[in-house]
Protein backbone atom coordinates (compact mmCIF):
# COMPACT_ATOMS: atom_id res chain seq x y z
CA UNK A 1 0.00 0.00 0.00
CA UNK A 2 0.86 3.38 -0.78
CA UNK A 3 1.43 6.56 1.76
CA UNK A 4 -2.14 7.70 0.23
CA UNK A 5 -3.95 4.05 1.46
CA UNK A 6 -1.90 4.41 4.60
CA UNK A 7 -4.15 7.88 5.56
CA UNK A 8 -6.99 6.78 4.48
CA UNK A 9 -6.75 3.72 6.72
CA UNK A 10 -5.83 5.52 9.66
CA UNK A 11 -8.37 8.17 8.85
CA UNK A 12 -10.96 6.36 8.55
CA UNK A 13 -10.22 3.79 11.42
CA UNK A 14 -9.97 7.34 13.95
CA UNK A 15 -12.99 8.46 12.59
CA UNK A 16 -14.94 5.37 13.26
CA UNK A 17 -13.49 4.74 16.57
CA UNK A 18 -14.64 8.23 18.34
CA UNK A 19 -18.15 7.75 15.91
CA UNK A 20 -18.90 4.34 18.06
CA UNK A 21 -17.30 5.64 21.43
CA UNK A 22 -20.20 8.92 20.86
CA UNK A 23 -22.70 5.98 20.30
CA UNK A 24 -21.45 4.09 22.94
CA UNK A 25 -20.40 6.15 25.68
CA UNK A 26 -24.80 6.82 26.56
CA UNK A 27 -25.14 3.62 28.19
CA UNK A 28 -22.16 4.04 31.04
CA UNK A 29 -23.85 7.24 32.37
CA UNK A 30 -27.20 5.97 31.83
CA UNK A 31 -28.02 5.94 35.59
CA UNK A 32 -27.01 9.79 36.18
CA UNK A 33 -29.03 10.75 32.43
CA UNK A 34 -32.47 8.49 34.38
CA UNK A 35 -32.21 10.83 37.35
CA UNK A 36 -31.80 14.35 35.28
CA UNK A 37 -33.41 14.03 32.30
CA UNK A 38 -36.83 12.44 33.85
CA UNK A 39 -39.45 13.02 36.38
CA UNK A 40 -37.79 12.68 39.86
CA UNK A 41 -41.32 11.13 41.62
CA UNK A 42 -40.87 8.25 39.05
CA UNK A 43 -40.07 4.98 40.19
CA UNK A 44 -36.56 3.93 39.96
CA UNK A 45 -37.16 0.79 37.51
CA UNK A 46 -39.26 3.01 35.32
CA UNK A 47 -36.63 5.34 34.87
CA UNK A 48 -34.34 2.90 34.36
CA UNK A 49 -37.22 1.06 31.71
CA UNK A 50 -37.22 4.93 30.07
CA UNK A 51 -33.61 5.81 29.94
CA UNK A 52 -32.90 2.34 28.09
CA UNK A 53 -35.43 2.66 25.92
CA UNK A 54 -34.06 5.75 24.69
CA UNK A 55 -30.96 3.76 24.19
CA UNK A 56 -32.28 1.13 22.15
CA UNK A 57 -34.33 3.88 20.04
CA UNK A 58 -30.65 4.71 18.77
CA UNK A 59 -30.75 0.84 17.25
CA UNK A 60 -34.26 1.09 15.62
CA UNK A 61 -33.00 3.83 13.85
CA UNK A 62 -30.09 1.98 12.63
CA UNK A 63 -31.62 0.47 9.26
CA UNK A 64 -33.31 3.97 8.58
CA UNK A 65 -30.65 6.14 8.70
CA UNK A 66 -28.00 3.29 6.67
CA UNK A 67 -30.44 2.58 3.91
CA UNK A 68 -30.65 6.27 3.09
CA UNK A 69 -27.20 6.83 3.25
CA UNK A 70 -26.13 3.65 1.62
CA UNK A 71 -28.83 4.89 -1.15
CA UNK A 72 -26.82 8.28 -1.98
CA UNK A 73 -23.05 6.51 -1.57
CA UNK A 74 -23.82 4.04 -4.42
CA UNK A 75 -25.12 7.16 -6.41
CA UNK A 76 -23.10 10.14 -5.80
CA UNK A 77 -20.19 9.34 -3.85
CA UNK A 78 -18.97 7.11 -0.87
CA UNK A 79 -17.22 10.27 0.53
CA UNK A 80 -20.33 12.32 1.06
CA UNK A 81 -21.56 9.99 3.07
CA UNK A 82 -18.87 9.19 5.14
CA UNK A 83 -18.04 12.16 6.26
CA UNK A 84 -21.85 13.33 6.81
CA UNK A 85 -22.45 10.04 9.27
CA UNK A 86 -19.59 11.18 11.78
CA UNK A 87 -21.20 14.87 11.41
CA UNK A 88 -24.44 13.19 12.17
CA UNK A 89 -23.39 11.17 15.04
CA UNK A 90 -20.94 14.74 16.28
CA UNK A 91 -23.75 16.92 16.79
CA UNK A 92 -26.10 15.36 18.97
CA UNK A 93 -23.64 14.12 20.81
CA UNK A 94 -22.76 17.56 21.58
CA UNK A 95 -25.71 18.64 22.16
CA UNK A 96 -26.65 15.84 24.79
CA UNK A 97 -23.59 17.15 26.40
CA UNK A 98 -24.42 20.87 26.57
CA UNK A 99 -28.77 20.40 26.83
CA UNK A 100 -30.66 21.52 29.92
CA UNK A 101 -32.11 18.59 32.34
CA UNK A 102 -35.61 17.95 33.36
CA UNK A 103 -35.69 20.21 36.52
CA UNK A 104 -35.03 23.46 33.20
CA UNK A 105 -36.91 22.34 30.56
CA UNK A 106 -39.81 19.58 31.72
CA UNK A 107 -40.84 16.68 29.26
CA UNK A 108 -38.96 18.66 26.65
CA UNK A 109 -35.93 17.19 28.27
CA UNK A 110 -36.41 13.09 27.71
CA UNK A 111 -38.38 14.18 24.52
CA UNK A 112 -35.01 16.06 23.01
CA UNK A 113 -33.12 12.98 24.24
CA UNK A 114 -34.93 11.08 22.55
CA UNK A 115 -34.20 13.00 19.09
CA UNK A 116 -30.69 13.24 19.72
CA UNK A 117 -30.53 9.23 20.48
CA UNK A 118 -32.44 8.65 16.97
CA UNK A 119 -29.86 10.97 15.02
CA UNK A 120 -26.93 9.06 16.41
CA UNK A 121 -28.55 5.68 15.63
CA UNK A 122 -28.82 6.67 12.18
CA UNK A 123 -25.84 7.84 11.74
CA UNK A 124 -24.14 5.13 12.84
CA UNK A 125 -26.32 3.11 10.42
CA UNK A 126 -24.20 4.20 7.79
CA UNK A 127 -20.52 5.01 9.77
CA UNK A 128 -20.24 0.93 10.17
CA UNK A 129 -21.06 -0.06 6.22
CA UNK A 130 -19.93 2.67 4.72
CA UNK A 131 -16.31 2.83 5.93
CA UNK A 132 -16.06 -0.91 5.10
CA UNK A 133 -16.94 -0.09 1.65
CA UNK A 134 -15.04 2.88 1.52
CA UNK A 135 -11.63 1.36 3.10
CA UNK A 136 -12.32 -1.85 0.64
CA UNK A 137 -12.55 0.18 -2.32
CA UNK A 138 -9.61 2.42 -1.84
CA UNK A 139 -7.03 -0.37 -1.23
CA UNK A 140 -5.28 -2.54 -3.46
CA UNK A 141 -7.53 -5.89 -3.48
CA UNK A 142 -5.03 -7.93 -1.99
CA UNK A 143 -4.92 -5.72 1.45
CA UNK A 144 -9.24 -5.94 1.00
CA UNK A 145 -8.81 -7.85 4.72
CA UNK A 146 -6.30 -5.92 6.46
CA UNK A 147 -8.58 -2.58 5.09
CA UNK A 148 -11.68 -4.14 6.63
CA UNK A 149 -9.52 -5.42 9.84
CA UNK A 150 -7.73 -1.84 10.27
CA UNK A 151 -11.42 -0.24 10.74
CA UNK A 152 -13.10 -3.36 12.49
CA UNK A 153 -10.06 -2.70 15.08
CA UNK A 154 -10.69 1.28 15.08
CA UNK A 155 -14.86 0.45 15.95
CA UNK A 156 -14.29 -2.02 18.56
CA UNK A 157 -11.99 0.34 20.10
CA UNK A 158 -13.79 3.23 20.18
CA UNK A 159 -16.41 0.91 22.68
CA UNK A 160 -12.82 0.70 24.93
CA UNK A 161 -12.50 4.22 24.73
CA UNK A 162 -15.81 4.66 25.88
CA UNK A 163 -15.20 2.56 29.02
CA UNK A 164 -12.10 4.29 29.24
CA UNK A 165 -13.71 7.20 29.69
CA UNK A 166 -16.20 5.96 32.24
CA UNK A 167 -13.89 4.86 34.56
CA UNK A 168 -11.74 7.87 34.35
CA UNK A 169 -14.82 10.00 35.36
CA UNK A 170 -15.55 7.51 38.01
CA UNK A 171 -12.47 7.62 39.19
CA UNK A 172 -11.52 11.27 38.99
CA UNK A 173 -15.46 12.73 40.29
CA UNK A 174 -17.71 11.61 43.46
CA UNK A 175 -20.94 10.39 42.64
CA UNK A 176 -22.34 13.78 43.46
CA UNK A 177 -20.33 15.39 41.22
CA UNK A 178 -20.97 13.02 38.29
CA UNK A 179 -24.52 13.53 38.64
CA UNK A 180 -24.21 17.06 39.04
CA UNK A 181 -22.10 18.06 35.98
CA UNK A 182 -19.08 15.02 35.09
CA UNK A 183 -21.44 13.04 33.27
CA UNK A 184 -21.76 15.76 30.58
CA UNK A 185 -17.57 15.74 29.99
CA UNK A 186 -17.17 12.70 28.15
CA UNK A 187 -20.27 14.03 25.32
CA UNK A 188 -18.48 17.18 24.98
CA UNK A 189 -15.44 15.63 24.53
CA UNK A 190 -16.90 12.89 21.95
CA UNK A 191 -18.95 15.97 19.80
CA UNK A 192 -15.74 18.38 19.75
CA UNK A 193 -13.24 15.34 18.65
CA UNK A 194 -16.76 13.65 15.77
CA UNK A 195 -16.53 17.45 14.74
CA UNK A 196 -12.57 17.35 14.07
CA UNK A 197 -12.40 13.86 12.66
CA UNK A 198 -15.30 15.40 10.51
CA UNK A 199 -13.19 17.74 9.25
CA UNK A 200 -10.23 15.57 8.62
CA UNK A 201 -11.96 13.19 6.40
CA UNK A 202 -12.88 15.92 4.26
CA UNK A 203 -8.71 16.09 3.09
CA UNK A 204 -10.15 11.66 1.77
CA UNK A 205 -10.60 11.05 -1.81
CA UNK A 206 -13.54 9.19 -3.75
CA UNK A 207 -13.01 5.67 -3.73
CA UNK A 208 -11.27 4.53 -7.31
CA UNK A 209 -13.79 1.81 -8.05
CA UNK A 210 -16.69 4.75 -7.43
CA UNK A 211 -14.84 7.16 -9.46
CA UNK A 212 -14.19 5.05 -12.36
CA UNK A 213 -18.37 3.77 -12.41
CA UNK A 214 -19.49 7.21 -12.53
CA UNK A 215 -16.62 7.97 -15.69
CA UNK A 216 -17.84 5.18 -17.23
CA UNK A 217 -21.62 6.14 -16.71
CA UNK A 218 -21.69 2.57 -14.58
CA UNK A 219 -24.40 3.45 -11.90
CA UNK A 220 -27.26 2.46 -10.87
CA UNK A 221 -29.93 3.96 -12.86
CA UNK A 222 -32.95 2.81 -10.58
CA UNK A 223 -32.66 2.42 -6.31
CA UNK A 224 -30.07 0.89 -4.95
CA UNK A 225 -31.83 -1.31 -2.56
CA UNK A 226 -34.63 -2.76 -5.04
CA UNK A 227 -31.38 -3.41 -7.07
CA UNK A 228 -29.98 -5.25 -4.24
CA UNK A 229 -33.18 -7.25 -3.08
CA UNK A 230 -34.32 -7.96 -6.40
CA UNK A 231 -31.07 -9.38 -8.07
CA UNK A 232 -29.09 -10.17 -4.48
CA UNK A 233 -30.87 -11.79 -2.53
CA UNK A 234 -28.95 -15.02 -1.80
CA UNK A 235 -25.62 -11.98 -0.68
CA UNK A 236 -28.30 -10.82 1.59
CA UNK A 237 -29.05 -13.96 2.95
CA UNK A 238 -25.46 -14.58 2.96
CA UNK A 239 -24.56 -11.52 4.75
CA UNK A 240 -27.07 -11.19 7.34
CA UNK A 241 -26.52 -14.78 8.42
CA UNK A 242 -22.91 -13.83 9.36
CA UNK A 243 -23.66 -10.76 10.70
CA UNK A 244 -25.82 -12.77 13.36
CA UNK A 245 -22.42 -14.56 14.53
CA UNK A 246 -20.91 -11.12 14.67
CA UNK A 247 -24.14 -9.92 17.13
CA UNK A 248 -23.53 -12.94 19.00
CA UNK A 249 -20.08 -12.51 19.89
CA UNK A 250 -19.72 -8.54 20.65
CA UNK A 251 -23.70 -8.68 22.45
CA UNK A 252 -22.83 -11.27 24.49
CA UNK A 253 -19.05 -11.86 25.27
CA UNK A 254 -18.14 -8.36 25.24
CA UNK A 255 -21.24 -6.37 26.35
CA UNK A 256 -23.80 -9.19 28.28
CA UNK A 257 -20.50 -10.62 30.09
CA UNK A 258 -19.66 -8.63 32.75
CA UNK A 259 -23.54 -8.41 34.03
CA UNK A 260 -23.51 -11.88 34.17
CA UNK A 261 -20.30 -13.12 35.76
CA UNK A 262 -20.96 -10.41 38.53
CA UNK A 263 -24.67 -11.80 38.71
CA UNK A 264 -23.65 -15.20 38.68
CA UNK A 265 -20.23 -15.81 40.01
CA UNK A 266 -20.43 -12.94 42.50
CA UNK A 267 -17.28 -10.66 40.47
CA UNK A 268 -17.09 -7.11 41.45
CA UNK A 269 -18.00 -4.49 38.83
CA UNK A 270 -14.30 -3.57 39.10
CA UNK A 271 -13.24 -7.22 38.34
CA UNK A 272 -15.29 -7.08 35.43
CA UNK A 273 -14.50 -4.21 34.09
CA UNK A 274 -11.13 -4.81 34.05
CA UNK A 275 -10.93 -7.92 32.27
CA UNK A 276 -13.65 -6.87 29.57
CA UNK A 277 -11.42 -3.77 28.91
CA UNK A 278 -8.32 -6.76 28.58
CA UNK A 279 -10.53 -8.46 26.21
CA UNK A 280 -11.60 -5.75 24.21
CA UNK A 281 -8.07 -4.65 23.67
CA UNK A 282 -7.47 -8.28 22.47
CA UNK A 283 -10.60 -7.92 20.11
CA UNK A 284 -9.12 -4.62 18.56
CA UNK A 285 -5.56 -6.40 18.05
CA UNK A 286 -6.64 -9.42 16.64
CA UNK A 287 -9.18 -8.11 14.57
CA UNK A 288 -6.67 -6.48 12.83
CA UNK A 289 -4.09 -9.07 12.53
CA UNK A 290 -7.42 -11.00 11.28
CA UNK A 291 -7.23 -8.95 8.66
CA UNK A 292 -3.81 -10.40 7.51
CA UNK A 293 -4.89 -13.77 7.77
CA UNK A 294 -8.55 -13.21 5.61
CA UNK A 295 -5.77 -11.57 2.41
CA UNK A 296 -4.14 -15.07 2.70
CA UNK A 297 -6.03 -17.30 3.19
CA UNK A 298 -9.34 -16.15 2.26
CA UNK A 299 -12.47 -16.02 4.42
CA UNK A 300 -13.54 -19.70 4.59
CA UNK A 301 -10.42 -20.53 5.88
CA UNK A 302 -10.37 -18.31 8.24
CA UNK A 303 -13.70 -18.25 9.42
CA UNK A 304 -13.84 -22.01 10.16
CA UNK A 305 -10.97 -21.81 12.26
CA UNK A 306 -11.77 -18.47 13.91
CA UNK A 307 -15.19 -19.76 14.73
CA UNK A 308 -14.23 -23.35 16.20
CA UNK A 309 -11.71 -21.45 18.18
CA UNK A 310 -14.74 -18.92 19.56
CA UNK A 311 -16.80 -21.43 20.55
CA UNK A 312 -14.01 -23.58 22.77
CA UNK A 313 -13.25 -19.59 24.37
CA UNK A 314 -16.29 -19.02 25.19
CA UNK A 315 -16.95 -22.57 27.14
CA UNK A 316 -13.55 -21.99 28.74
CA UNK A 317 -14.51 -18.77 29.95
CA UNK A 318 -18.07 -19.57 31.58
CA UNK A 319 -16.56 -22.65 32.60
CA UNK A 320 -13.65 -21.23 33.95
CA UNK A 321 -14.98 -18.45 35.85
CA UNK A 322 -17.41 -20.54 37.89
CA UNK A 323 -14.50 -22.98 38.60
CA UNK A 324 -11.84 -21.08 38.78
CA UNK A 325 -12.60 -17.43 39.48
CA UNK A 326 -8.83 -16.21 39.22
CA UNK A 327 -8.52 -17.37 35.96
CA UNK A 328 -11.41 -14.25 34.86
CA UNK A 329 -8.58 -12.22 32.95
CA UNK A 330 -6.82 -14.51 31.07
CA UNK A 331 -10.39 -16.64 29.77
CA UNK A 332 -11.56 -13.30 29.06
CA UNK A 333 -8.65 -11.95 27.10
CA UNK A 334 -8.23 -15.16 25.00
CA UNK A 335 -12.32 -14.77 24.31
CA UNK A 336 -11.92 -11.37 23.75
CA UNK A 337 -8.79 -12.41 21.00
CA UNK A 338 -11.11 -15.02 19.40
CA UNK A 339 -14.20 -12.74 18.72
CA UNK A 340 -11.48 -11.05 16.45
CA UNK A 341 -12.55 -13.40 13.66
CA UNK A 342 -15.54 -10.75 13.59
CA UNK A 343 -13.48 -9.63 10.83
CA UNK A 344 -14.69 -12.24 8.51
CA UNK A 345 -17.90 -10.30 8.44
CA UNK A 346 -17.19 -6.73 6.78
CA UNK A 347 -14.91 -9.29 4.07
CA UNK A 348 -17.68 -11.49 2.92
CA UNK A 349 -19.98 -8.31 2.69
CA UNK A 350 -17.91 -6.26 0.64
CA UNK A 351 -17.12 -8.92 -1.37
CA UNK A 352 -20.99 -10.61 -1.99
CA UNK A 353 -22.17 -7.38 -3.61
CA UNK A 354 -20.85 -5.79 -6.95
CA UNK A 355 -19.96 -1.91 -6.78
CA UNK A 356 -22.57 -0.38 -8.10
CA UNK A 357 -24.91 -1.37 -5.49
CA UNK A 358 -22.26 -2.31 -2.86
CA UNK A 359 -23.36 0.10 -0.16
CA UNK A 360 -27.07 -0.19 -0.45
CA UNK A 361 -26.23 -4.23 0.12
CA UNK A 362 -24.17 -4.43 2.71
CA UNK A 363 -25.54 -1.64 5.01
CA UNK A 364 -29.19 -3.53 4.68
CA UNK A 365 -28.04 -6.83 5.13
CA UNK A 366 -25.76 -5.67 8.25
CA UNK A 367 -28.05 -3.00 9.74
CA UNK A 368 -31.55 -4.93 9.26
CA UNK A 369 -29.55 -8.41 10.49
CA UNK A 370 -28.05 -6.60 13.64
CA UNK A 371 -31.67 -4.86 14.65
CA UNK A 372 -33.51 -8.14 14.49
CA UNK A 373 -30.36 -10.63 16.10
CA UNK A 374 -28.87 -7.62 18.18
CA UNK A 375 -32.73 -6.89 19.62
CA UNK A 376 -33.36 -10.59 20.51
CA UNK A 377 -30.10 -12.01 21.89
CA UNK A 378 -30.04 -10.27 25.32
CA UNK A 379 -33.87 -11.70 26.24
CA UNK A 380 -32.68 -15.17 24.81
CA UNK A 381 -29.52 -15.06 26.58
CA UNK A 382 -31.65 -13.72 29.72
CA UNK A 383 -33.73 -16.84 29.41
CA UNK A 384 -30.98 -19.35 28.81
CA UNK A 385 -29.21 -18.49 31.92
CA UNK A 386 -32.27 -19.36 33.76
CA UNK A 387 -31.98 -22.28 32.62
CA UNK A 388 -28.62 -23.24 32.98
CA UNK A 389 -25.38 -21.06 33.56
CA UNK A 390 -23.90 -21.99 30.52
CA UNK A 391 -26.48 -20.53 28.74
CA UNK A 392 -24.89 -17.77 26.84
CA UNK A 393 -22.10 -20.26 25.86
CA UNK A 394 -24.56 -22.23 24.61
CA UNK A 395 -26.17 -19.77 22.62
CA UNK A 396 -22.42 -18.04 21.23
CA UNK A 397 -22.16 -21.54 20.29
CA UNK A 398 -25.38 -21.97 18.37
CA UNK A 399 -24.83 -19.35 16.26
CA UNK A 400 -21.78 -20.08 15.71
CA UNK A 401 -22.26 -23.31 13.88
CA UNK A 402 -24.61 -21.62 12.04
CA UNK A 403 -21.81 -19.22 10.84
CA UNK A 404 -19.80 -22.79 10.53
CA UNK A 405 -22.47 -24.55 7.82
CA UNK A 406 -22.70 -20.93 6.12
CA UNK A 407 -18.98 -20.42 5.39
CA UNK A 408 -18.87 -24.49 4.52
CA UNK A 409 -21.33 -24.07 2.01
CA UNK A 410 -19.47 -21.24 0.54
CA UNK A 411 -17.58 -21.82 -3.42
CA UNK A 412 -15.81 -19.82 -5.73
CA UNK A 413 -18.25 -19.86 -8.33
CA UNK A 414 -20.76 -18.24 -6.01
CA UNK A 415 -19.61 -15.22 -4.16
CA UNK A 416 -16.03 -15.84 -4.27
CA UNK A 417 -15.31 -16.39 -0.55
CA UNK A 418 -12.70 -19.03 -0.98
CA UNK A 419 -9.93 -17.14 -1.85
CA UNK A 420 -9.12 -13.05 -1.27
CA UNK A 421 -9.69 -11.67 -4.85
CA UNK A 422 -13.33 -10.19 -5.19
CA UNK A 423 -13.42 -7.06 -4.97
CA UNK A 424 -11.72 -5.44 -8.09
CA UNK A 425 -8.30 -4.22 -8.15
CA UNK A 426 -8.21 -0.35 -8.46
Amino acid sequence: MNRRDIRTLVLASLGGALEFYDFIIYVFFAAAIGHLFFPPGMPDWLQQVQTFGIFAAGYLARPLGGIVMAHFGDLVGRKRMFTLSVFLMAVPTLLIGLMPTYETIGYAAPVLLLVFRMMQGAAIGGEGPGAWVFVAEHVPSKHVGLACGMLTGGLTGGIMLGSLMATGINTVYTPAEVSEYAWRIPFLVGGLSGLLAMYLRRFLHETPIFEEMRAQAALTKDMPVKQVLKGHVPAVILSMLVTWMLTAAVVVVILMTPALMQKMHGFTPVVTLEANLVATFMLTVCAMGSGVLLDRFGAVKVGLVGGVLLIISTYALYIGAATHPGWLLPLYAFAGATVGVINVVPYVMVNAFPPSVRFSGVSFSYNVAYAIFGGITPLLVSLLVAANPLGPAHYVAGVVVVFLITMATQTRARLSLSEPEAVPAR
